[in-house]
């Protein structure tokens, strides 16, 4: 392609996976959100919460400026204290529904346009109790979000058998999940990330083209499901091109070609296209963003 990504998407890095000593709400958040508002090749960043509320006021006052678009991932407000949203124990599931509100306010106060979660684990024998515990959330939750104004809630899409073991998950229940809550809610559609697509065992097509209608915001980067003893191994996020990884410039080539087929990279809606990755080990994460921009800039050449 020769015009250029940034016409057809907002092309967006998510914060607390790149400098992730922040995912916890706490670390050196204010110089790392810096480091991506005075680089010009972001058009978007994702933040997560920040628990202190005067690094938060700075930080929204660096973002106020920036001309970024901003998205806010609550994934980290459940992952980092083992909450699920569709726990079939009720008192359980509305603590963690209690704190996702808590992640939609921090998104209105930072000026976010977008809400991201995912879905908790779950077991075999209880999976319909499970699906009917998220659909109850998640209406709540879009509904909690509606009444204060017009950010957009997405869930992403995770794997269900390999390490997040999210109950969404396999194509045809994304699918099922979405009409379900799209039908009630305008406000509502998925994330898709093609560092998921190996560990879910589908390819770009056979995961983003029956839900494509649903889709409202998309990631990129990569996985490893070679190695079990590697510490990139499940959905660590490595680098493009990561020994023993899945994912490098032809399968992203691959998931932009399926993106702008499906019409989500389009130049009158320009959507977020955020890079997923996580440096390993003690790789320098300036260098593991670099790696992901030079990748996006050969594949959309390739497309």
């Amino acid at each position: 392609m020769i015009e250029s990504i940034h016409k057809y998407a907002k092309i967006g890095l998510i914060h607390f996976m790149a400098y992730p000593s922040t995912i916890k709400g706490e670390g050196p958040i204010e110089e790392t959100i810096r480091k991506i508002a005075v680089d010009d090749y972001f058009d978007a960043i994702e933040i997560t919460w920040i628990k202190d509320g005067e690094t938060r006021k700075r930080a929204k006052k660096m973002l106020d400026s920036s001309h970024l678009t901003i998205a806010y991932g609550g994934q980290p407000r459940t992952l980092t204290t083992g909450q699920n949203i569709n726990d079939i124990d009720e008192e359980k599931r509305l603590i963690t529904l209690t704190n996702l509100k808590e992640g939609i306010d921090e998104a209105y106060e930072m000026g976010a346009v977008g809400f991201g979660f995912l879905s908790g684990k779950y077991t075999e024998d209880k999976k319909e109790e499970a699906y009917q515990a998220l659909v109850k959330s998640t209406k709540e939750l879009c509904a909690y979000a509606k009444s204060k104004g017009n950010l957009k809630v997405a869930l992403e899409v995770f794997d269900y058998d390999i390490d997040k073991c999210a109950l969404i998950g396999p194509v045809d229940l994304v699918k099922r999940y979405a009409q379900e809550i799209c039908a009630e809610f305008d406000n509502f559609g998925l994330m898709v990330d093609l560092s998921h697509l190996p560990i879910l065992h589908e390819s770009a097509r056979q995961s983003l083209i029956p839900v494509k209608d649903y889709i409202i915001h998309a990631h990129m980067g990569n996985c490893m499901m070679k190695d079990k003893q590697d510490p990139a191994y499940g959905d660590a996020h490595p680098r493009f091109g990561y020994p023993g990884g899945e994912n490098d410039v032809p399968e992203l080539v691959e998931y932009l070609k399926v993106l702008l087929e499906i019409g989500y990279l389009n130049p009158d809606n320009r959507r977020f296209l955020s890079f997923e990755v996580k440096p390993v080990g003690d790789e320098d994460p300036d260098i593991v963003i670099a790696n992901a921009k030079r990748v996006l800039n050969l594949a959309w050449a390739l497309v």
